[in-house]
């Protein structure tokens, strides 16, 4: 199967870090946060990638050159959000299914691994999460059918979040297509996902492992810890 990293951001959260590379480029342990991102894909047996950049993404060209890295660059041309990120990589992917997921998130291979269903539905993975105001929160059926995405909700309506990995069939290239801008001005791949959800073909699979948010500043020591802590057990 094939997967899509959407890192087109400019990661203000992490400024100054972010001054001169993307966020996927801030080092974790020595290394840039991508190697891990890649290091577990390919354990999860995916090796067909491609990565949608914008900020700073000679960068990630540079990088992936000096490597020797077998990765497809895909440009967004203006940073207008997620869903707009992903419509870039339809020619990419074609009529295939495929996995997409968020470069500054780090999941676990056994998680990369169960989301790689064969079959005609799309599936978003989630969380039990206490602080559930931060996130966008999934509401499901009882045989876990997506029926919304609600973002940042001031009442409670569950504790499920959304970690941003996604497996998505060719129903994604049609729902991106009919998405209107966000409150805050931009496409969301979760508004593509809701439409599909209206029509019973996303379900909720949940989080088997670990899920690593390289958010903001503060997260980084956090991240080098679990990382150290994995290497060593």
């Amino acid at each position: 199967m094939q997967a899509v990293i959407l890192a087109a951001g400019k990661g203000t959260r992490m400024f100054p870090l972010t001054k001169d590379k993307p966020k996927i480029l801030i080092e974790i342990n020595g290394k840039p946060f991508l190697y891990y991102v890649l290091e577990n894909l390919k354990k999860a047996g995916i090796t067909e990638l491609a990565i949608v950049v914008n900020y700073h993404k000679e960068k990630i060209e540079e990088y992936i050159r000096a490597h020797k890295l077998k990765i497809t660059i895909i440009t967004q041309p203006e940073a207008k959000g997620t869903g707009d990120a992903l419509r870039q990589a339809k020619y990419f992917c074609g009529r295939e299914d495929f996995i997409v997921m968020n470069g500054d998130n780090l999941y676990s291979v056994e998680d990369l691994k169960t989301v790689q269903k064969k079959d005609e539905l799309c599936y978003i993975v989630g969380k039990e999460m206490e602080e559930w105001q931060k996130y966008g929160v999934l509401v499901t059926t009882k045989d876990q059918y997506l029926v919304k995405i609600i973002e940042k909700p001031k009442e409670f309506v569950g504790k499920m979040i959304n970690v941003g990995l996604y497996k998505c069939t060719s129903d994604i290239w049609r729902a991106v297509e009919n998405i209107g801008l966000s409150p805050r001005g931009e496409y969301e791949l979760t508004d593509a996902i809701g439409l599909l959800a209206k029509e019973h073909k996303v379900k909720v699979l949940r989080l088997q492992n670990y899920w690593l948010d390289l958010g903001c500043k503060e997260d980084i020591l956090t991240i080098e810890k679990f990382l150290r802590g994995l290497k060593s057990s």
